[in-house]
């Protein structure tokens, strides 16, 4: 009967375990823990992800502010892609883990200008616990749009980095900008000066340094000059070089585009048919008394090749509204740098479009402007002391806009 016994003694273990709360509990948390711990993995595993994401958000926006900054003060789309790759894996992102693709202008959303950047970041997040139960990857996307929007715009421009009175206003001058400022690149104290009895109305007065205005300047929109502004980058620097071609005869009443040696000396009544003229050798002169008219005209003065125009001349030139050159009437070259452009004539003179030295000083000396105000003065510095009135809205004119104070901001 002792097979019996052993029976009977495992029946009454058995049902004194199946009585036992307390075995009850250590089997079902035997049974349920790696489900327990699974879903704690992955719990964790979510809030990794989650928070990747945030990481790489951030990322995405400081790689896409840097860009704007970059783009704003003229940098190549090569320079500001470096520029946005470097902050983002300064910001945490891991370059071998994924990609930063900076669009320039945005491909979606609703800021496709070319004002705009859009950086998308993408990264390929670590799976733990979830790879049990799936090998695709995990791709964490990130987007960020930056734009840099234009608080004012410029009639006249001082490109140079640190000339003392870049922008000089002087003398018995009186210019009246309407919608539109005067900005200086220049990091010195007195970068846009006013001096004597000249007179300056304008909406701001912009500097990246400081300015020295006197009693004689009326900012209409800004409250007062706006110092310490972030640097512009030239608005002409994509302009071509005009080519060259055979020397023509500069002599005669009659002037065909093409291209001058020697420079070129204008005299009596000379008329200018539309076209671009490059001047190279010497200088262009107009001679007092001369009576000067073109419409659809550009001027390139080439190599060391400056402008002279006498103060008792008449000049009634307009610069070309569409083509390569639209806007521009006068473009000096940007490899010389040094000397004088001198800019003079009777108040019946008339010079519509851009001056554009960005290598030179602009000696603007007339008491003219452009047809509805429409002249723009770029140079690498800029002496004043005309009576003159200019004013921003010239697109019909095919003149640019001058973006002289530039915010960057996220919008999207």
């Amino acid at each position: 009967m002792a097979w019996w016994k052993t029976i009977s003694a495992t029946v009454r273990t058995i049902g004194r375990v199946a009585r036992d709360r307390r075995g009850n509990v250590a089997l079902v948390f035997a049974l349920l823990s790696p489900a327990v711990v699974g879903f704690a993995g992955l719990a964790t595993e979510a809030g990794y992800w989650y928070h990747r994401r945030l990481e790489l958000q951030s990322a995405a926006d400081a790689a896409a502010y840097a860009a704007a900054i970059d783009l704003r003060a003229g940098a190549t789309q090569s320079h500001f892609t470096q520029e946005a790759l470097t902050a983002a894996t300064n910001g945490g992102f891991d370059p071998s883990a994924g990609t930063v693709t900076v669009n320039w202008p945005p491909q979606s959303g609703t800021h496709r200008t070319n004002q705009a950047i859009e950086v998308l970041v993408s990264e390929n997040l670590p799976r733990y616990f979830s790879a049990i139960f799936s090998k695709t990857a995990v791709v964490a996307q990130t987007r960020a749009v930056t734009t840099f929007q234009t608080a004012s715009n410029a009639c006249v421009l001082a490109l140079n980095p640190s000339a003392a009175s870049s922008a000089l206003f002087s003398g018995n001058s009186s210019l009246s900008l309407t919608g539109c400022s005067v900005m200086a690149n220049s990091m010195s104290a007195t970068a846009v000066t006013l001096q004597g009895s000249a007179k300056l109305s304008t909406d701001c007065v912009i500097s990246v340094g400081g300015v020295q205005l006197g009693a004689g300047a009326t900012l209409s929109v800004c409250p007062t000059a706006i110092t310490q502004a972030p640097p512009v980058a030239d608005p002409y620097a994509d302009l071509p070089v005009p080519p060259t071609g055979p020397c023509l005869n500069g002599s005669g009443s009659t002037l065909q585009p093409g291209t001058y040696c020697g420079g070129l000396s204008l005299k009596g009544n000379v008329t200018l048919n539309p076209g671009v003229y490059v001047i190279q050798g010497g200088d262009l002169q107009v001679n007092a008394s001369a009576n000067i008219t073109g419409a659809g005209v550009t001027i390139y003065m080439a190599g060391s090749g400056r402008v002279s125009m006498n103060g008792n001349a008449t000049v009634t030139l307009d610069a070309p509204t569409t083509g390569t050159y639209a806007g521009v009437l006068f473009y000096g070259d940007r490899s010389s740098s040094g000397g004088s452009d001198t800019f003079n004539g009777t108040a019946n003179s008339r010079m519509t479009g851009a001056l554009y030295f960005a290598k030179q000083n602009v000696q603007y000396l007339g008491n003219f402007g452009g047809a509805n105000g429409c002249t723009q003065v770029v140079g690498d510095t800029v002496t004043w002391s005309g009576n003159t009135h200019m004013a921003s809205n010239c697109t019909a004119y095919g003149l640019r806009t001058l973006q002289a104070y530039e915010a960057v901001r996220f919008v999207e």
